[in-house]
């Protein structure tokens, strides 16, 4: 398979696929990388007929700081202040970096997803495209965006209450503010908390091996009634999103937002 730069496939059991994210941006952050290639790599799995069932995982310390909002500054910049046209840009530029995360819930592959460490922003809009998430003691998770002057136009918004509902959607995507491993399996963003990272993976792949050892097309079966249900609530939602943003990410609360982050200072918000 292809070698790429912000995740690697590795074959820890028959018929199961390891995709491990690997950055390079910090922490695992999503970047140019990542949003260029996800989408060649979800399409590989899903054509590999061996593979039966994806295990997610991130690689170090977390799985996933979210955005690389560093990294992704050239590609935004250019559409800042450039009117009718840059907001036109930027939700284009939404279409296409959600392509992957709606490829992999439509999918025929089941994803059982391995949590440990910090899952922010985007990590989160990730976890939701996937079927089975199991965490560690030591995973956070933080639906960040609203702190950086931005809507979750990846799926969260969408996806999310039919994980763990209208309230505690509305209260994770209004505050931003994290929440840990125990809360998380309270409210049904994850099924099942472990003590360590180590036996967090090891029962995450015992999960994806009997997940694979299911017929296949029934599996496959399973996913497209249950995406079905929500397939359209989640496009239309970050449709929504992305459109709202073409004109938030002009404004100037977002500009203080980045330069608060670049700053690692608390911003000052105007509403303008």
């Amino acid at each position: 398979m292809t070698d790429y730069r912000s995740v690697r496939i590795e074959r820890p059991a028959d018929h199961v696929a390891e995709l491990v994210l690997q950055g390079p941006g910090h922490g695992n952050a999503m970047g140019p990388d990542f949003w260029r290639e996800f989408p060649d790599v979800v399409a590989a799995l899903q054509a590999d007929r061996d593979v039966r069932c994806i295990l997610l995982t991130g690689d170090g310390d977390h799985f996933c700081y979210g955005l690389d909002l560093q990294g992704m500054a050239a590609e935004v910049s250019g559409h800042l202040n450039d009117g009718a046209t840059g907001r036109s840009a930027i939700v284009e530029q939404a279409a296409e970096m959600v392509r992957g995360f709606d490829a992999l819930a439509a999918g025929r592959l089941p994803v059982v997803a391995a949590i440990d460490g910090w899952c922010i922003g985007a990590g989160i809009e990730l976890l939701c495209a996937c079927d089975v998430r199991l965490a560690s003691n030591a995973a956070r998770f933080a639906l960040r965006e609203v702190q950086v002057g931005m809507v979750a136009d990846l799926g969260g918004l969408g996806r999310l209450p039919f994980l763990v509902g209208e309230g505690w959607t509305r209260e994770l995507a209004l505050t931003g503010e994290p929440i840990d491993a125990g809360t998380a399996r309270e409210i049904g963003l994850v099924n099942h908390v472990f003590g360590e990272r180590d036996t967090l993976r090891a029962e995450a792949l015992d999960r994806a091996i009997r997940i694979a050892a299911n017929p296949p097309l029934v599996v496959a079966g399973i996913r497209q009634v249950l995406d079905g249900r929500i397939a359209g609530t989640a496009k239309a939602a970050n449709r929504e999103a992305a459109t709202l943003n073409g004109m938030l990410m002009q404004s100037e609360d977002f500009a203080e937002a980045m330069r608060a982050f670049m700053e690692k200072r608390e911003p000052e918000f105007k509403g303008r």
